[in-house]
Order: C-alpha cells, then structure tokens, then sequence
C-alpha cells in the first residue's frame, strides 16, 4: 500500500509539472532526466570495447581519416574551416575545459573515499598539466626549428620564428606535428579513465557528480568528433599518428605505468577493477 502510494505521489507530482503548479516538481523531474542520462552513459562505458579500446580507436581514426583526405572525395564542410565555433572555442582551449570539469569531479569522488585520497588524486592533474605544456612547447620549438618564413614564395630568413612570421604577413612552413591530435587524443584518454569510478554501482552519487558525470561525457563526443574533422580535413598523415601516437603514450605512461605504483598520484578509486 505504501509504495502504491508513493507511486501516486510521483505520478501527481509529474502531472504538476506539466501544468505548471509545482517548481520542486521540475527538480525532481530535472533530476530524474539527469539520472537517466547518466545511465546512458554508464551502459556506453560499461561495453567492453568501448572502454578498454579507445587508444585504439583514437588510433584508428587518425589513420583512416589521414588516407580519406588524401582521396580529396570528402566535402568541404563548416568543419573543414578552422575557425568553426568548436575549434574557437572548445578545441583552442581544451585543456581548460578539460581542467574546469575534471577538477571538481575527481574532487568530489574522490573525497567518498577520504580527503588524503582526494588530494592525491587531484595532483593527478598536475602532472597532466605539465605533460600537455611539455608536449605543446616542444611541437612549437620542433616547428620553428623547422621552419622557413615565406613572402609571395620568397623565403624571408630574418623572421626565425612562426610567430615573428605571421606577424609580419607571412606564411611559416615547419614540421607541424599536429597538436590537436595529440591534445584531444590525451585529455579523452584520462576524462575516460577518470570517469571510470563511476560504473561502479557502490558509488554515492549526488546531482552535482551526475551533471559533471554527463558534461564530461560531453567533452569526450565533442573531442572525438573534432579529432575526426582534425584527421579528415588538417595535417598530413604523419603529423597527425605523430600527435595521436604522443597522446597515448602519455596517458599509457601515467596511467598504465606509473600510477599503480605506491609514489604516485595513484589510480581512481575503482577504476582499476574497471580497466
């Protein structure tokens, strides 16, 4: 009788919400939405191919997209101009939305394991901060050291840098290794492992995890579809496995090699059971 009725009341408050009478009738459908999206995404990530294979699928992207642009058969497209909204303003600053979502999120589950925990595991994103400044400074020097600035196809000499180049209206040809391959490779990579605790049912959850769960997860298809456009429409073939090939690496390296040892920032809770 007592769920029946509770079911009653969950029936009545769904209909006050479609009238309109009750605003904490929309939190508790808002959150009920939140919850199913999340379990969309938990039965995503619980495929084993999907979870365990992702380096490769970065991997595989880069190649085949590399040879589909060679073939010149895919359009041009609103994605193919560098200065789409996404490439503006997600990709060219990816590392800081990777940052803002992931900090509060290892925060948070961490912390339902203990506050040393959490600490350990936030400097996690310390050591990946410096492996992305590392890894991008040195695709610039690689660059410039490279490279060779060009006005109307007259090499200009006095201009040693892409930056100098630019600035003065020419156009710098240097080895680009592609740094959105590697950027978008590596924070999918860790946002994958990092989100890992989350499949384990034992978890306490709250609506802010669940909505950090589901942006994160955002983050991710939007990385994957730019890193697709990356390989289908900039870079040549090498460039691009150069920059995916440095993105799994680092991640394998931290994540695969180092964290599990005791002097780390050590694994997320539960995640190794999950990988």
């Amino acid at each position: 009788m007592l769920k029946r009725n509770a079911q009653r009341v969950h029936c009545l408050e769904r209909a006050a919400v479609t009238v309109g009478q009750s605003p904490h009738s929309w939190t508790i459908v808002n959150m009920a939405d939140v919850d199913i999206i999340v379990n969309k995404f938990l039965t995503l990530w619980r495929i084993p191919f999907v979870r365990l294979k992702l380096p490769w699928i970065f991997l595989g992207i880069s190649i085949v997209g590399s040879f589909v642009k060679t073939t010149q058969l895919v359009p041009e497209t609103y994605f193919s101009n560098s200065r789409n909204v996404l490439n503006m303003y997600f990709v060219k600053v990816s590392w800081g939305w990777t940052l803002l979502l992931l900090t509060p999120f290892i925060f948070l589950i961490s912390y339902n394991k203990s506050l040393t925990f959490a600490l350990r595991r936030m400097s996690s994103l310390v050591v990946a901060t410096a492996i992305w400044y590392t890894f991008t400074e040195t695709f610039f020097y690689i660059e410039d050291a490279t490279g060779t600035c060009h006005m109307d196809k007259v090499p200009h000499e006095e201009f040693t840098t892409k930056w100098r180049c630019r600035k003065a209206g020419g156009q710098w040809d240097g080895y680009d290794i592609s740094g959105h391959s590697f950027i978008l490779s590596y924070s999918a990579l860790i946002i994958a492992q990092e989100m890992a605790p989350m499949l384990d049912k034992k978890i306490n959850r709250n609506i802010v995890l669940d909505l950090l769960y589901v942006s994160l997860n955002g983050i991710v298809i939007i990385w994957i579809w730019m890193f697709m456009c990356t390989s289908v429409y900039f870079h040549d073939f090498l460039q691009k496995v150069l920059g995916t090939v440095f993105g799994i690496l680092a991640w394998f390296v931290t994540y695969r090699v180092w964290y599990p040892m005791p002097l780390s920032p050590g694994l997320p809770h539960q995640s190794e059971k999950q990988s």
